[in-house]
């Protein structure tokens, strides 16, 4: 049986459509920063890290997985008209964590330190609340 593009389209209706607004890019690297940077606490010392951290426990494979990553909020911040000055700052965080990421020790100690996710964020998160101030949310909903 063959697929062709009525079977497609069916099935592409079964998913819910990825919104292009910026409230819906705020939800969206909100979420990819907690995962990177916030999603589970170290204990003893009761510090936040994510997935970031602990890709880069992994030599080189896990600090590329790590950098792919972290570029996908720069894309999201391209996708938004971000200026190009920002858009480089983001991806100079995003490619000094890479390499400092890369030598060993130093950059897993770096990683659990230096957060780019959060500073490309916050990039973000202030050209919304200046261009787009219907987005910015105040304890997890939407300001009205």
């Amino acid at each position: 049986m063959a697929l062709n593009q009525q079977h497609l389209d069916r099935i592409a209706g079964q998913f819910p459509e990825i919104g292009r607004d910026p409230a819906s890019v705020r939800q969206r690297i909100q979420a990819m920063e907690q995962l990177l940077e916030r999603s589970f606490t170290m204990p003893v010392i009761n510090r936040k890290f994510g997935l970031d951290f602990l890709l880069g426990l992994v030599p080189v494979v896990g600090d590329v997985i790590a950098a792919a990553m972290g570029t996908y909020l720069v894309w999201e911040a391209r996708n938004l008209g971000m200026p190009k000055w920002k858009i480089a700052r983001m991806m100079g965080n995003v490619g000094f964590d890479t390499l400092i990421g890369a030598v060993p020790f130093v950059g897993d100690a770096a990683d659990f330190f230096f957060r780019s996710n959060t500073r490309n964020l916050r990039i973000i998160k202030k050209h919304l609340d200046k261009h787009h101030p219907s987005t910015v949310t105040v304890e997890g909903s939407a300001r009205r």
